[in-house]
């Protein structure tokens, strides 16, 4: 282990390009479910989570989302970053990570002090209305409403608001995307952390850094179909970011 870990410090330091892509795996180290691990949202209560996040349902019902993230998205306020998200942000800071990919909406990364967070699948951020343009609603105001009971709604028109989180069904955002495909294929270091890499098209942006010559470090607790073409590879996201926050700095906020 420590040869490997050696070996990764190596790489990010020698890294011209280095850049992070984060999966719901950084955030169970925060508490937050995951979705597609062993005890994940996903996999514990399927039924339930597809619809949340599934668009049409939401349109025809947007309480049953409002109901199902009460705790899981609008308690969010009460979730602290771990050492990944701190040593991530650090690093960004001393200009040793250029860009941050997250497919998390639980803003961490953004809690810890990362700038540079590229949020392919959207926020929760801001809310707003699919019927009245330019009606926008923080997340603050939006989770208050929620805690209490109640639905986020627009002034004009009385219709739920939704969420900038991209549902199923729904394209990712533009400009995101478009961010995250710049920054991967700049990469000469992607470092890809608790992701399945299941979920495209977010999923195919580790491939790009490979067709443009890049490296890819994989960092998570499950199989996913780019491990072979890894140059590194661990398990486990606490022990490496443990080792690596004693070793390079940024543990700690």
């Amino acid at each position: 282990m420590d040869d490997k870990i050696e070996k990764l410090i190596d790489k990010i330091s020698a890294a011209k390009h280095c850049v992070a892509f984060t999966g719901a795996g950084v955030s169970t180290l925060s508490g937050i479910q995951d979705f597609r691990g062993k005890n994940g949202l996903y996999t514990t209560n399927p039924a339930v989570y597809q619809k949340m996040f599934d668009i049409d349902w939401f349109e025809s019902d947007p309480d049953f989302y409002y109901k199902a993230a009460k705790d899981f998205i609008y308690g969010l306020n009460e979730k602290q970053p771990s050492v990944v998200h701190n040593v991530l942000s650090d690093w960004e800071k001393r200009g040793r990570l250029k860009a941050l990919i997250t497919q998390n909406i639980d803003l961490l990364h953004q809690k810890a002090g990362s700038v540079n967070v590229i949020e392919v699948h959207g926020s929760p951020l801001v809310h707003y209305c699919m019927r009245c343009g330019g009606v926008r609603m923080s997340f603050e105001e939006a989770a208050a409403i929620v805690k209490g009971g109640g639905l986020p709604r627009c002034p004009k028109c009385g219709r739920a608001l939704k969420p900038s989180i991209t549902f199923f069904g729904e394209a990712l955002p533009a400009s995101a995307l478009a961010k995250a495909t710049a920054e991967a294929q700049s990469a000469d270091v992607m470092l890809v952390l608790g992701s399945s890499l299941t979920v495209n098209p977010a999923a195919s942006l580790p491939r790009l850094v490979l067709l443009h010559g890049g490296e890819l470090v994989i960092v998570n607790d499950m199989e996913t179909y780019l491990d072979r073409h890894a140059v590194l590879r661990f398990d486990n996201l606490a022990e490496v970011f443990g080792a690596l926050a004693l070793r390079m700095g940024g543990g700690a906020h």
